[in-house]
Order: structure tokens, then sequence, then C-alpha cells
């Protein structure tokens, strides 16, 4: 039954909705971990999860708190866009709450196959696995997108990013030097390329 469920998922004609279990497994640490597309029932979840990573000056793109009226904007355009196949969101949960999100979305014109993937876990659930299972899984669905080639953006002194990054089979394609402000200076943007 879970191979036949697996088909479907990964087939062209079965489109994802909100909420659409994609797996479960166990992640170093002893986890139980789902991972599915988020639902309008996440709303209060994905806005604690964002916020908190802004509170500990996580290295993400975000400097400042999200308000609620901008999280459920956000939500919406991404639920729209999961539906009509414009990208892929999922989120991974641990006892039902939120710790992670992973999102690949494709450019457009001439380059619609080239897709930006973003992800961001928790403080106490990171270097446990979760995020390279998040990453598969978005990979799984790339082709449905049209997506050949994906690309990131990771702050420079991420080296732990980095390195998973590199053991995903991305390759750093460019430097922007002090392209991201962090703390009280600048760190370089590094971006990565993966061609699948």
């Amino acid at each position: 039954m879970l191979v036949f469920y697996s088909k479907l998922i990964n087939s062209n004609w079965f489109q994802l909705k909100a909420g659409t279990v994609l797996r479960k497994f166990k992640s170093k640490g002893g986890y139980n971990v789902t991972l599915r597309t988020p639902a309008w029932r996440n709303l209060n979840d994905l806005l604690e999860f964002i916020n908190s990573l802004v509170e500990e000056d996580a290295m993400i793109g975000r400097d400042s708190k999200v308000t609620r009226d901008e999280e459920v904007d956000w939500l919406a355009e991404r639920l729209k866009n999961l539906e009509k196949d414009r990208n892929m969101q999922i989120v991974a949960e641990v006892d039902g709450v939120v710790i992670g999100s992973c999102e690949l979305s494709p450019r457009g014109g001439r380059m619609r196959h080239v897709g930006s993937l973003g992800i961001s876990i928790s403080k106490g659930y990171r270097n446990l696995g979760i995020g390279q299972e998040m990453m598969k899984e978005l990979e799984k669905h790339a082709d449905d997108l049209g997506i050949k080639i994906i690309t990131l953006q990771v702050f420079s002194i991420n080296e732990r990013a980095i390195h998973v990054y590199r053991k995903m089979g991305f390759n750093e394609a460019g430097n922007i030097q002090r392209g991201k402000r962090y703390k009280e200076g600048f760190v370089d943007n590094t971006i990565m390329v993966k061609h699948l």
C-alpha cells in the first residue's frame, strides 16, 4: 500500500492538496517526523516558527518578526500556488508541531526550469537529518514543476549548512561579497546549485 501511495504522489496526475501527508520517518535522536504540505490549521505554528527563528537571530533572510496578517497572506499565497502546481511547500512536524519548513519555487520566463529552494528548521531539531529528508522529498516533485536546476542561497559562515548542501549534491556557483546583513555587520552570500 505504501509503495502504491508513493507512486501516486510522484505521478504527474496526482495534485497535492493542503495537508497531504507525504512521508513519516524516525529522525536521528528518535523523533517521529511527519512531512506534509501545509494547511490552514498550521497558521499559528508557522507564525510561532518563523518568529522564533527571528528571535534566535538564525541565519535566515528575515530579520524582523512577522505579524499575524502577514503570515495569513504568506500562507494563503503558498496554498494557492500549491493547489495550482506552481510551487512545492513542505512542513516537518514532531508531535503535531511544525519544526521545519522547506519550499521549492520555479522562477519565471526563460528561467522557469530553475527553482529556488528555501529551508529552515527550529533550534533543537537541527543536525538530525530532518532537513535532508525535506530536501529529498522536494526533489521528488521538481519534475512536476518543470524544474531541472535547483538554486539556494546560504550565509557563507554557515559551514554546517554548506556541508549538508554539498552532501545533497549542491555545488558553489558564486559568492556575493557582503551580500547578507548579519549581527552588526555583513557576511558573504554563497549561491549553490544542483542540476537534476
